[in-house]
């Protein structure tokens, strides 16, 4: 059989298969192994804290030109790995990928010679995820021709007192750079550097700020919203300090604005403004806020004229939201709103009869997530499915007091699912996960314990090639 299989019939079955298959694919004989190596296209390495000496260096060279077709490549290195022991780990690697396209680089900071070398070796990278240590200089960004999303980490103690030396010299340089996604974690007070990025980045189209204290120059940071005209999501994760000047400098803004993410920070005044000032289409809102949440920003969410396109609102551990605010979202959003996620939102469980009423008014709901309200009961979890069902996506991750009565009536109601989360249900048995399985001609993705799969839904599963996470 080995023997008629061609090398491309060979190589396209192995891009078929799970990864997890890799392992036991590379084993069979030479020929797999060299064909499996030639056909991959991502790798990710991870580097244990005694593996960087010059042999294991010179080992990876010959590993990755192995690799002659790899375009995503993830290295993981230790925290306790040196300055020159990554520096060389990278330039081996970037040697021996001239075709990669994306690479995330998890280590102690890059130098901005070790950036340079990389640029040279691989022009076609498109994505970067690096480590940057204090003082900042961006200068090496505009040799990556092809660059389109960077993924910032700043480290090390803030350098206030070079901060003016710092912006002097990125503002030497002016040219426009071709990012259109930019993520930045960790700015302090003092990192003038970034005033580099704020001035030439020009088109950016995702903007993710995580664990900012500051934004560098807040001048700088407001031309540079002001000058993106096509800026679609923006995400701010625990950035409480500068999360309201933000949301401001937004609702003024970014009229293309289609997805906002804020996470465990900002003010009940500051996300009212914007809700209300806003004069974007925002299409999916997702909030984590348990403590700056309220009614009045759901309702003015529904009273906004611009923001009745929303297809998808997400709202995790908000325990001051009630069933008036939603109801009333509800209404409005009715006929549009395709995505909705309460997760560990006690107002699930506290207010009866709520998710009937939600059930009853969104006619177009597609994805629902209850993930997490442990005290959610079946009767009320079942009230709800009798009025969905167009669901594609369900999610009840740890949802502990439901049972085999609300597996009957995912069967009997909702018949297009084709991807299903019930894991950590424990009132949910074996006997009614294969009943399930056995009564979803639509599924194709199941997230269950393995321990709740029986021999027959196994076999089911295999023939329907339905993809099991556990």
């Amino acid at each position: 059989m080995d023997s008629i299989l061609c090398d491309e019939l060979l190589q396209e079955i192995f891009h078929r298969l799970r990864p997890l298959c890799s392992a036991e694919v590379s084993l069979v004989c030479k020929r797999w192994l060299r064909l499996l190596r030639s056909s991959t296209s991502s790798l990710s390495l991870y580097f244990s804290p005694t593996s960087y000496d010059s042999t294991t260096i010179n080992s990876l060279s010959s590993f990755l030109s192995q690799h002659p077709y790899l375009l995503s490549l993830s290295l993981t290195l230790s925290t306790d790995c040196d300055t020159s022991a990554a520096a060389h780990v990278l330039l081996s690697a970037s040697a021996s990928c001239p075709n990669l396209r994306n690479l995330r680089f998890l280590s102690t900071p890059v130098s901005p010679f070790s950036l340079f070398n990389l640029s040279n070796s691989c022009n076609h990278l498109s994505s970067l995820t690096i480590f940057l240590s204090r003082p900042l200089y961006f200068h090496w960004v505009k040799f990556f021709n092809s660059l389109k999303h960077l993924t910032l980490f700043l480290v090390n103690p803030s350098t206030q007192f070079n901060s003016l030396g710092v912006n002097e010299m990125n503002e030497i340089l002016d040219v426009e750079l071709g990012l259109e996604s930019l993520s930045v974690s960790g700015i302090r007070a003092g990192d003038f550097g970034l005033n580099f990025l704020w001035r030439n980045c020009k088109n950016i189209k995702k903007l993710q700020l995580k664990s900012c204290e500051s934004l560098g120059d807040n001048a700088s940071f407001s031309g540079f919203i002001m000058r993106q005209k096509g800026l679609q999501e923006v995400e701010l994760r625990t950035c409480r300090s500068i999360v309201d000047g933000v949301l401001l400098k937004l609702a003024e803004n970014c009229v293309s604005l289609d997805f906002l993410l804020v996470y465990d920070g900002g003010s009940r005044e500051g996300l009212h403004q914007f809700i209300s000032q806003s004069k974007c289409k925002l299409r999916k809102l997702d909030f984590r806020l348990p403590l700056d949440l309220y009614n009045s920003h759901l309702i003015a969410i529904s009273e906004n004229l611009n923001f009745r396109s929303l297809v998808s609102l997400r709202l995790q551990s908000c325990c001051l939201v009630t069933g008036e605010g939603l109801k009333a979202l509800g209404r409005v959003m009715g006929n549009v709103l395709e995505e909705l996620s309460l997760i560990n939102c006690d107002v699930v469980e506290r207010e009866f009869g709520l998710l009937t009423t939600l059930g009853q008014n969104l006619k177009r709901l597609r994805k629902l997530d209850l993930s997490y309200n442990e005290m959610l009961h079946d009767r009320e979890f079942i009230s709800m499915l009798i009025s969905c069902n167009s669901l594609s996506e369900l999610k009840l991750r740890g949802c502990n007091r439901l049972t085999s009565l609300s597996v009957n009536s995912m069967i009997r109601n909702c018949k297009l699912l084709q991807s299903v989360d019930i894991t950590y249900c424990c009132g949910i048995e074996v006997e009614a996960v294969e009943l399930f399985l056995l009564n979803s001609p639509q599924l194709r993705k199941v997230q269950v314990e393995q321990s709740k799969i029986s021999n027959v839904a196994r076999t089911w599963l295999t023939n329907k090639f339905i993809e099991v996470v556990a």
